[in-house]
């Protein structure tokens, strides 16, 4: 009999998820596959979908489960999962991250937001919301995200055995990180025990999430006008904000000096100055505040900051937004007003 709640037509339990480079969705999803076939017996694969492998670049990463007695032939992406793990909201902006989700599917998001703003942003109308402060948890236990993701995950796939991933954790870490082991394992069975279900009602006529493939902008029918290439990594166009892994730069004026050095080691040009004069009337250029558009949090000024005008800060929604300081570009390169 099997052990699996569900299964596609080709006999396949399917998990996707979206994330960030540097979270670690990647190993999470190689370690969930591998509890699954060595703690349950199923037969199971994993891979991942990614670009530039670069901390804030998207990455999907795949998990597929069957009975034994079925081979995984497919090696194509997940396009209709039962389960979906978001660990970085920032990727509602770019991504469409329930794509194809079947109708009494179950998304897993890393928030400290209630359900019904997360609802409203992921535009979900049935199904099953989960949600965890997976961020919170990892800073607490000084771990990662991921290990908090397959906590809940494991909470979510309740035909998983969390004993198989705790033997997995001790595997993973204990030979080149055995300080780690301890603290993962305690961020698992937090994410486990702190994730918050809530289903939605499922009409009969309920069908899968229209999946939706991203088209190249950079096809000859699909370009720019002009060949212009609008999210190229030096334009200042490119919005960063998706890269930050959930904290950015607070800053606060009272206490700033203005002494350049948070300019100094920002390598994205984030900051804005104005010029104006001391108290003795000299001409000096002050900082008026950050431009968040270009901020991927790496807080590398918050550590040259001499004084306390710079702080790390949880990135709550619409923070950045709201405090952002623009920059007073003339113009954009290429023709583009």
């Amino acid at each position: 009999m099997s052990i699996l709640p569900k299964k596609n037509d080709l006999g396949f339990f399917e998990i996707r998820l979206e994330s960030i480079g540097g979270l670690g969705a990647n190993l999470a999803g190689k370690m969930l596959a591998e509890a699954g076939v060595l703690g349950l017996g199923l037969n199971g694969s994993n891979f991942a979908s990614y670009g530039s492998e670069k901390k804030g670049s998207p990455v999907k990463s795949f998990v597929r489960y069957c009975d034994a007695d079925v081979e995984i032939r497919a090696h194509s992406p997940i396009e209709e999962p039962h389960v979906v793990g978001v660990f970085h909201e920032a990727l509602y902006k770019t991504v469409d991250v329930v794509s194809g989700l079947t109708p009494d599917g179950i998304v897993l998001v890393n928030t400290t937001r209630e359900f019904d703003d997360v609802k409203k942003d992921l535009k979900l109308e049935y199904g099953t919301l989960a949600i965890v402060d997976a961020l919170g948890i990892a800073v607490e236990e000084k771990t990662k995200v991921n290990t908090a993701m397959l906590g809940a995950l494991f909470k979510i796939c309740d035909f998983l055995n969390p004993d198989d991933m705790r033997m997995v954790i001790r595997k993973t870490f204990e030979k080149k990180y055995p300080h780690l082991v301890e603290p993962n394992i305690r961020t698992f069975d937090r994410g486990y025990n702190e994730v918050r279900f809530k289903t939605l009602e499922i009409p009969e006529d309920a069908e899968s999430k229209a999946f939706s493939r991203p088209l190249s902008l950079l096809g000859y029918n699909t370009q720019e006008i002009g060949g212009t290439i609008t999210a190229q990594g030096n334009s200042i166009l490119k919005d960063l904000s998706g890269s930050r892994q959930g904290f950015l730069p607070q800053y606060n004026r009272e206490e700033c000096i203005h002494c350049a050095q948070c300019d100094t080691v920002c390598p994205d040009f984030c900051f804005v100055w104005e010029a104006g004069e001391d108290k003795r009337g000299r001409k000096q250029m002050f900082l008026k505040g950050i431009d968040y558009q270009y901020c991927k949090g790496c807080l590398k000024c918050v550590e040259a900051c001499p004084t306390t005008a710079l702080k790390d800060l949880r990135e709550t929604i619409g923070y950045a937004e709201e405090n952002r300081v623009k920059h007073n570009f003339p113009y954009v390169t290429g023709g583009v007003m």
